[in-house]
């Protein structure tokens, strides 16, 4: 696609290393991570691409949807209220 460059594709997976790594966020909702193809990173999973390769279709957002634990907007990281249970 047009919007596509390797030069861009480099800088988004090194925001989303950093992102993933820094210890910033309380939080991370790995979306990439859930809607990729682990054998193909810079492409969506079979059935979540909606067909302009940008962004996800339905299967895919409910994939996102679903990949979010609840738990991190109880004020503990995922991690900690993991603990707990």
């Amino acid at each position: 696609a047009a919007y596509y460059s390797e030069q861009g594709e480099e800088i988004r997976q090194a925001v989303n290393r950093w992102i993933r790594t820094s210890g910033t966020f309380d939080a991370v909702v790995d979306y990439d991570a859930v809607t990729r193809d682990p054998a193909n990173p810079k492409v969506f999973k079979m059935g979540f691409n909606d067909g302009d390769h940008l962004h996800p279709n339905d299967a895919g957002y409910k994939s996102m949807a679903d990949s979010i634990d609840l738990r991190i907007f109880s004020g503990k990281s995922a991690s900690a209220a993991a603990k707990k249970d």
